[in-house]
């Protein structure tokens, strides 16, 4: 079994995720914990991207942007959610942003329940030379 990619870092942001829901409850819009969870994250000492821009090209033309919520560290997508339970839609179109951004792994955190939940996204390495 292979050991899982940036397990400490994603620890973190789902320790921040708690405090965060700790603090403001369940239910708010999901800005109010993207927000939250910047602050959190650079309490502890994290660099956190909120709302960068990637630009996405088809056929060497720009299509237009993707903006991922929030990028920790350089390393972890991080989305704040407020559904009732993560969907096939929410894990293809993070998929997509793992692969537009070429990282490899995306955090999601549903701020819709008293109890957090959240998913890990992994985007498969391929190497193309083997």
């Amino acid at each position: 079994m292979n050991p899982l990619i940036h397990e400490k870092l994603s620890g973190e942001i789902i320790g921040a995720a708690m405090a965060v829901l700790n603090e403001l409850g369940p239910g708010l819009e999901e800005k109010l914990y993207e927000r939250a969870l910047v602050i959190e994250m650079r309490k502890h000492g994290h660099q956190v991207d909120q709302q960068k821009s990637f630009p996405v090209q088809y056929s060497g033309e720009l299509t237009g942007n993707l903006v991922p919520d929030l990028i920790v560290d350089g390393l972890i997508i991080a989305d704040s959610k407020v559904v009732e339970t993560f969907n096939d839609t929410h894990v293809r179109q993070m998929i997509g942003y793992l692969a537009i951004t070429k990282l490899q792994l995306a955090l999601f955190s549903n701020f819709k329940h008293a109890k957090l939940s959240w998913k890990r996204i992994v985007r498969e390495h391929h190497d193309k030379s083997a």
